[in-house]
């Protein structure tokens, strides 16, 4: 029989029996070929249905038919190291990508993959895979510096090449084709992507600069460079200004036809002093009955953006407002967002109104929501509004005398929202905000920490009212609408974070199968003002999972909230845009089934791209100030510095200064001991002197150096013998350290060299098996999931 014959009779054979496994002589038997060259064909056909993956062979030198793995769609994370994960489902592991399984995939891209092995939950074993397609390239462009050098030898028909400054595409090499732009040196150019890596021509992309962004030295172009590589249009198009040219800058006797006129009430905005897109306003006064009256007051964004209009369609895609060091990228032209839809003081603007009356119990008993005409009474800020309210200063409070009375009422009902919040289990975690000083270059001169005082409080807290009132109203109502979730935990990461408290002695009440949000609000108040608390919130902060918007209401879980949206920023935020759209539309068409249909199939595929632009913004603002934290940094290397731990890994300590800079200090900096971690416990302990690292633990250390390209701060621990000690090392199975071969024995130095060494083999050869490999680049990956982690947080 020829080949082809031969391995057809055995895939039949195999087809037949597929759940046996044969031996090359049962299956020479089979085909009745058990002689001399005959037996020869039967053994290369099943080399080659080996080699093409049809047949397996087990450890008893047996064939067996393997059955086709399953494959799957998802987005494919890579790592600048090589290997990658691809998501799935949210819910389930990712799947671990080998190097050589890749496909030459990119970050971000839509791949097709097929299972290798299925891994093991029980053991903490992920699944891993192998790219079989790449549907779907998320990249189409990339940002960075043009170079060209006589010594690279550059292939016929490119320009030069591009620097990329991605830290998951420093190994790519990109060429500039002699087909667009021509670019000189310096320039930081935006370029469209013409071919992509293959399996042929792996770590090579080729691309046609399309924009000149600056020259790299230029200020704010390394800004520019993460707007442009974060694809945020920093430009409104022509039908979008020729829209808005028609918009008065006033508001229209026609406009008020049909709204509440407000304008007799005194009602105040009160925002940071630099703001200048005023969207929200509030007034407040205590009712004959005991309750509170509160009003809050939104700009109504929505009367201005019409449905549909070039001005709407270019919201949508921006999604949100971005807030960079050095600039906002507004989601709307400034003629709107500064201009009439900014409710500045002593001008007549139409709004969005919620008034609601609260009991001192903190319980809105009832409320209405309507469209309004308001006229700004006073433009406050922070500053002021906690000079009346905390330092009671006569000066401040005889300028706005005709106000303090209300922002004492104010003060009164936002101490009784709070305490209602914290009564039903409202997770509060306190996080310091940090303003960067830049010079007229752009260069960082200063870090200052944002303080928020009762005002700042007190205005969240009427939000948050707003906000939890009008997704109650519609919720009721059965209709479709845009609401802002907060999901429970995932289990496997309440049962990781329940099992850490065990290990620190924190009893926990209740049931991790039921979680509640009442539950972790107690956790944290067992913990306040003790060692172990920073470490305690930190880790419940990381097992949270990131709100989102959505038209299920399913609640705020951080909140404690049963029902919650975003009715409060429609500047800045197209969810609240939609809100705005939605309360108008259901007041002028009702709530019958026809009605509702409008939106009904609309929703879903809003609110999944608005979380979208929400979390581009979000990586586009830390990755800005990680930057220039970085720049601000390298100008103080080799100084001393208090920090505290705020995270603790296999490869070291991330450290935080008090501006909020946060570094690393590398187990190899760690030099007086062989640190071990203890993974339950969140701690570096050293095996000879029982020192200890922990979350929240105070530290004094130097700044080694900076490389604010890739944003790493790396720090050198001082005075390691003021750590304190433990026996958390008691009972943990270690490794035993081996002594190499030290020719310097004989010399009356073998001692102490042949010890140092030994640990340094030894920790070698245990950050091998963890992964690190010596290299401290490698130390981007892990700085990039601590960052993940740090932001695995709910945002209101």
């Amino acid at each position: 029989m020829e080949k082809q014959e031969i391995i057809n009779a055995l895939y039949k054979k195999f087809n037949e029996e597929s759940d046996r496994h044969f031996t090359v002589q049962e299956l020479a038997d089979y085909l009745d070929m058990n002689h001399g060259a005959q037996f020869k064909f039967v053994v290369q056909a099943l080399t080659q249905m080996e080699h093409d993956d049809q047949l397996g062979f087990d450890d008893d030198n047996r064939f067996y038919l393997k059955k086709p793995m399953p494959h799957y769609e998802g987005v494919f994370h890579a790592n600048d190291r090589g290997f990658g994960f691809v998501t799935i489902d949210p819910d389930e592991p990712d799947f671990f990508i080998n190097p050589l399984n890749t496909l030459s995939a990119l970050n971000g891209d839509e791949v097709e993959i097929e299972m290798v092995t299925p891994g093991d939950p029980e053991h903490e074993v992920r699944p891993e895979g192998k790219v079989v397609a790449i549907k779907d390239h998320a990249l189409t462009q990339v940002v960075g510096e043009f170079r060209s050098d006589e010594d690279q030898n550059l292939p016929q028909g490119i320009l030069g090449t591009i620097h990329l400054t991605d830290k998951k595409m420093t190994n790519l090499q990109v060429f500039v084709e002699d087909k667009g732009l021509h670019p000189v040196p310096g320039q930081v150019v935006l370029a469209d992507i013409t071919a992509y890596p293959s399996t042929a021509l792996p770590g090579m992309l080729k691309v046609v600069p399309i924009k000149v962004i600056g020259n790299v030295n230029d200020p704010g172009v390394d800004i520019l460079q993460v707007v442009y590589k974060h694809d945020i249009p920093t430009e409104f198009p022509d039908d979008v200004l020729e829209e808005i040219s028609h918009i008065p800058d006033y508001v229209t006797k026609e406009e008020k036809e049909g709204r509440v006129d407000l304008t007799d009430q005194k009602l105040v905005t009160i925002d940071s002093i630099e703001s200048k897109d005023l969207d929200d306003a509030v007034n407040a006064w205590k009712l004959p009955n005991g309750n509170f009256h509160l009003g809050v007051h939104i700009a109504d964004v929505s009367h201005y953006v019409t449905p549909g209009s070039p001005l709407d369609k270019e919201a949508y895609e921006r999604g949100t407002s971005v807030y960079l060091t050095d600039r906002v990228i507004p989601m709307l032209p400034h003629k709107l967002s500064n201009g009439i839809c900014s409710l500045n003081p002593h001008v007549e603007r139409l709004a969005m109104t919620c008034e609601m009356e609260i009991n001192p119990e903190g319980k809105v008993v009832n409320h209405k929501i309507f469209p309004s005409v308001i006229k700004s009474t006073e433009r406050m800020t922070y500053v002021a509004v906690n000079k009346i309210l905390e330092a009671h200063d006569e000066q401040t409070m005889e300028r706005y005398k005709e106000l303090v009375p209300m922002f004492e009422d104010m003060a009164e009902l936002h101490k009784i929202l709070l305490k209602m919040r914290k009564r039903r289990g409202a997770i509060e975690f306190e996080d310091d905000e940090a303003k960067i000083i830049l010079d007229d270059d752009g260069h960082p001169i200063d870090i200052q920490l944002r303080n928020r005082g009762t005002s700042e409080r007190m205005v969240e807290s009427f939000m948050l009212a707003a906000n939890e009132t009008v997704a109650a109203h519609y919720n009721n109502l059965n209709v479709p609408f845009v609401y802002r979730i907060h999901e429970k935990p995932k289990e496997e990461k309440i049962t990781a974070f329940f099992e850490f408290l065990s290990a620190l002695g924190v009893e926990v009440t209740g049931t991790k199968k039921d979680i509640q949000p009442k539950m972790l609000q107690g956790i944290l108040k067992k913990v306040a003002g003790k060692p172990e608390e920073a470490m305690v919130s930190t880790m419940l902060l990381r097992s949270m999972q990131q709100a989102k918007y959505d038209d299920h209401p399913i609640g705020h879980f951080g909140l404690a909230a049963s029902d919650y949206t975003h009715f409060t920023s429609p500047i800045r935020r197209y969810p609240d845009l939609t809100v705005h759209r939605l309360i108008r539309y259901y007041a002028e068409n009702g709530t019958s089934e026809a009605a509702q249909a409008k939106y009904k199939d609309k929703l879903p595929e809003l609110t999944k791209h608005s979380s979208e632009m929400e979390r581009r913004a979000i990586d586009a603002e830390r990755e800005t100030d990680d930057l220039k934290k970085a720049e601000y940094m390298a100008d103080h290397i080799g100084e001393e510095f208090d920090a505290v731990v705020s995270s603790v890994t296999k490869f070291g300590m991330f450290i935080a200064l008090p501006n909020t800079v946060e570094g690393l200090i590398h187990i190899s900096e760690m030099k007086d001991d062989y640190y071990v971690y203890v993974e339950k416990q969140m701690a570096l302990v050293g095996r000879r002197y029982k020192r200890t690292y922990r979350i929240g633990q105070p530290l004094r250390v130097k700044l080694m150096d900076v490389n604010v390209e890739l944003h790493e701060v790396n720090f050198k621990l001082l005075n390691p013998k003021d750590a304190p000690k433990t026996d958390l090392l008691d009972g943990v199975d270690l490794p035993e350290l081996k002594k190499p071969f030290n020719r310097n024995r004989r010399d009356g130095k073998g001692k102490n060299n042949h010890r140092n060494n030994g640990n340094r083999s030894d920790r070698h050869k245990d950050n091998r098996k963890n992964g690190y490999r010596g290299n401290r680049n490698n130390n981007r990956r892990r700085n990039n999931q601590h960052k993940r982690n740090q932001d695995n947080r709910y945002r209101h």
